[in-house]
């Protein structure tokens, strides 16, 4: 823009009203983003360093299309840029990225961010299903001490599919089997005193030595000591595993064991995650271990930031540098 052409762009600036100036401000913020995003991108490839093709490290530089530094691997010789092979590549509008995250970081629903970034709703939905992908594997690899495990449950949902193989069920509805069936997802919390958090869909119906031998024999270490309630399933597990074993018999009312063994930090983040889901009116079954990685970063992190949600949708874990 030319000095005469920007000179009288400022000059009209007085001519409008509050809300065009709201949304000029925006519109002036996300334009400051741009750059913002390109640098966090770059910085979190910089630290990685590999191509994505064949993970050899060394590559040259190979010009720049939209915004982002292309590369050349020196070994498969196939070009790439910092989003090649993840979730976010091929995305658009990177200027509204860190907005959009502010929006995760404040559990807003689709259409509640889609208004506040001015995108689809549609877009938006995608977005955090991509952004979340890689979010998934942001956890503690082990699990030390006292680690309280309980499973909970939640209806199975297929909402958003065309073809079902029942008959469809209104929101809210229940099941039509009494107790825990197949109609119902199991999820398996595991929590240690440290309040490392891991989280398992683990299936139809309750949970079985399998689904434990599975999901939590991998992340409990040696020195863990495993609080569960009164389910034999994880007396069973315990005893083939030689692993320690505290029960607190909760259908007999009993709350602590032992004056140090219970399974309230475990039960409690159950409680917040149904009252954090509840916003969300329903979310599909196939998309519930990445509403488990969004509850488990926001609750692990009270002061989430937007360019910490890129690092970890990027891949770039804190939990890759916990001992």
């Amino acid at each position: 823009m030319k000095a005469p052409e920007f000179l009288e762009f400022i000059s009209e600036i007085n001519q409008l009203d509050h809300h065009q100036r709201t949304v000029l401000t925006k519109a002036l913020d996300q334009l400051e983003d741009e750059p913002k995003v390109f640098d966090l991108i770059e910085t979190i490839f910089d630290s990685k360093g590999k191509c994505p093709h064949c993970s050899h490290t060394e590559s040259h530089r190979h010009g720049i299309k939209d915004g982002l530094q292309r590369y050349r691997c020196k070994a498969c010789k196939k070009t790439f840029n910092a989003l090649t092979g993840t979730p976010l590549a091929h995305l658009r509008l990177k200027s509204k990225w860190l907005d959009y995250l502010g929006a995760i970081a404040e559990s807003l629903t689709v259409r509640q961010a889609a208004k506040e970034i001015n995108v689809h709703r549609n877009t938006t939905f995608r977005w955090r299903h991509r952004f979340l992908s890689w979010i998934q594997q942001d956890r503690p690899s082990a699990l030390h001490g006292i680690t309280e495990a309980d499973e909970t449950y939640l209806l199975e949902s297929h909402k958003g599919e065309r073809h079902l193989n029942r008959q469809p069920r209104k929101r809210g509805g229940c099941a039509t089997k009494r107790g825990i069936s197949d109609e119902q997802m199991c999820i398996l919390i595991a929590r240690d005193r440290s309040k490392q958090t891991v989280d398992f869909v683990t299936g139809n119906g309750p949970i079985s030595k399998i689904v434990l031998d599975t999901h939590l024999k991998p992340i409990l270490d040696q020195d863990a000591l495993l609080v569960s309630d009164g389910n034999p399933t994880y007396g069973a597990f315990c005893k083939a595993e030689k692993v320690s074993h505290e029960i607190v018999n909760m259908s007999q009312g009993q709350r602590v064991t032992k004056g140090a063994y219970h399974i309230q930090n475990v039960n409690a983040y159950h409680h917040r995650f149904k009252s954090w889901l509840d916003r969300f009116h329903g979310v599909a079954t196939k998309y519930l271990p990445n509403y488990l990685a969004w509850c488990r970063i926001m609750d692990r992190n009270h002061n989430l930031t937007p360019e910490q949600l890129l690092h970890s949708a990027l891949g770039d874990f804190q939990y890759l540098t916990v001992t």
